[in-house]
C-alpha cells in the first residue's frame, strides 16, 4: 500500500477539481430534509451531471459503465467532492454503494444489464428491505416468507428501518426460502420492484423529523423468480457480499464529513464566550487531539481496505474494523461537542454565532451509527470469529 498520491492520480484530482469549480455554481440549493420527493429529483439531478461528465460508478468497471477508476483515485474523488462540498449521494445511496457493487459481484448477465445502467444515470432509486422487527441485530432471524408458485415467489412479511423506500423504484430484499433450514440457511437475496401489488410503504419519522426511513408491509407480492440473485437458500452469503460494501466504503465520506465536524469544533472551542474560552481547558485541547489522531487513523485504514478491496473486488474484515472504531469515536466527537457547547447544545439551530446546529445533529446522528449497518456488537462477533478464530455463535 503507497499512502502518497502518484503525479496521475494528482492530475485526476486536477481535472475533477476543475470540473467541480465549473458546475457546482450551476447546482442550487438542497430542498427541505422532509421533501422527499424533492429530495429524490435533486440527488438524481446530480447523479446525472456525474454520468454525463464521466464521474458516475468511479470505481465500477468500464465494461459495466462505470469508470474504472483505481481505489486510489476513487478516495481522491470522495475527497474532493467533500471538499467541495458537492451534493451527497443521498437517496441514491443504497443503489450506488451496496445493491450496485453486490449486483457486480454475484448477478447474472442479464441482471447487470437491466439494473446497473438505470443506477448509475440516477433513472432508478433503491431501498434496503433487511431488518425486520424481530430480526435487526440478529437478521438471520428474519421471517419474511417467499413461497414458489411457478415462475415467481409469493412474498409475504414485514420490513423496517427500509431506507428511502418512500421514493425508491428497487428494493435488494432478503426473504425466507426455506423455513425449514438452518437461520442462517433457507434466505435468498431478491430485486423487489416497489410498484408491485400488495406493497404498502408507511414511512417513519426519527429524531429529525424525517422519514429517511419506512415500515414496508408485503402481502402475497409476486416477485418473477428471475430476481433473484445468486442461487436459491443461499442469499445469506450474497447479503455478506452487500455488507462487506456497507461496512468497508459506504462510510468514507461519512469520515470525512466528521473531519471537518472536528475541524469547525476546533473553531468553536477557540471563540470567547462570557469571557473564556473552552480551549483553554487543558482536557479539552487532549481530547480534540486524540480525535483528530484518530480519525487520522481512520483514514489511513480506509485506504488500507481500499487497496485490499481492489485486489478481491469484495471488501474484507477490514470493513468491520473501521465500522466499530468510527461508530466509538463519532460518540466521543459528539458528547465533547455538547461539553464545548453548554447550553447551545440544547438546540438545532446555530447560537451564540456559532455553528452550533451542526455540532448537535451530528451527536443525533452519532447515536444511529453504532446501529446502522450492523451492531457495534455485531462487529466484535465478526472480529472474534473471522479474525481471531473464536467459536462461531449458535
Amino acid at each position: 500500500m503507497n499512502l502518497r498520491y502518484s503525479e496521475s492520480e494528482e492530475r485526476f484530482r486536477g481535472e475533477l477539481r476543475g470540473w467541480l469549480d465549473k458546475v457546482l455554481p450551476t447546482v442550487g440549493p438542497p430542498p427541505a430534509s422532509d421533501d422527499w420527493p424533492g429530495r429524490r429529483a435533486y440527488d438524481t439531478a446530480w447523479q446525472r451531471m456525474l454520468y454525463e461528465a464521466g464521474y458516475a460508478g468511479i470505481n465500477w468497471p468500464k465494461e459495466l459503465g462505470g469508470r474504472g477508476a483505481s481505489p486510489t483515485e476513487h478516495l481522491v474523488f470522495l475527497e474532493e467532492t467533500e471538499r467541495a462540498h458537492a451534493p451527497y449521494v443521498g437517496v441514491n445511496f443504497v443503489g450506488l454503494l451496496h445493491a450496485g457493487p453486490t449486483l457486480i459481484a454475484e448477478a447474472s448477465p442479464e441482471q447487470r444489464s437491466r439494473y446497473l445502467p438505470p443506477i448509475l444515470r440516477g433513472d432508478e432509486v433503491w431501498c434496503q428491505g433487511f431488518s425486520e422487527p424481530g430480526a435487526g441485530s440478529d437478521l438471520a432471524a428474519l421471517r419474511t416468507r417467499a413461497v414458489r408458485d411457478g415462475d415467481h415467489y409469493v412474498v409475504s412479511g414485514q420490513k423496517i428501518w427500509t431506507s428511502h423506500a418512500e421514493v425508491a423504484d428497487f428494493c435488494e430484499l432478503l426473504v425466507r426460502t426455506d423455513p425449514h433450514a438452518p437461520k442462517h440457511r433457507g434466505i435468498s437475496w431478491l430485486v423487489l420492484p416497489m410498484d408491485s401489488p400488495g406493497v404498502e410503504v408507511r414511512p417513519l419519522r426519527t429524531i429529525y423529523g424525517t422519514a429517511e426511513f419506512s415500515e414496508v408491509f408485503l402481502d402475497e407480492v409476486r416477485v418473477p423468480v428471475a430476481n433473484r440473485v445468486g442461487v436459491e437458500n443461499d442469499g445469506w452469503r450474497v447479503a455478506m457480499v452487500t455488507f462487506s460494501f456497507e461496512r468497508g466504503t459506504a462510510f468514507v465520506s461519512e469520515l470525512l464529513q466528521s473531519m471537518e465536524l472536528l475541524e469547525s469544533l476546533v473553531g468553536i472551542a477557540r471563540s470567547t464566550r462570557d469571557g473564556a474560552q473552552p480551549w483553554d481547558d487543558l482536557g479539552v485541547r487532549r481530547e480534540l487531539g486524540h480525535l483528530a489522531a484518530d480519525l487520522d487513523a481512520l483514514w489511513s485504514l480506509t485506504k488500507r481496505n481500499v487497496t485490499q478491496a481492489s485486489r478481491t473486488g469484495v471488501p474484507g474484515v477490514g470493513g468491520s474494523v473501521f465500522k466499530l472504531h468510527y461508530s466509538e469515536v463519532r460518540h466521543r466527537l459528539g458528547d465533547l461537542a455538547l461539553r464545548i457547547l453548554d447550553r447551545a447544545g440544547l438546540s438545532f439551530d446555530d447560537l451564540g454565532g456559532a455553528r452550533s446546529g451542526e455540532q448537535v445533529k451530528g451527536w443525533v446522528h452519532a447515536l444511529s451509527i453504532s446501529i446502522a449497518a450492523g451492531t457495534s456488537q455485531i462487529q466484535r462477533n465478526i472480529l472474534g470469529e473471522r479474525v481471531l478464530g473464536l467459536p462461531r455463535e449458535r
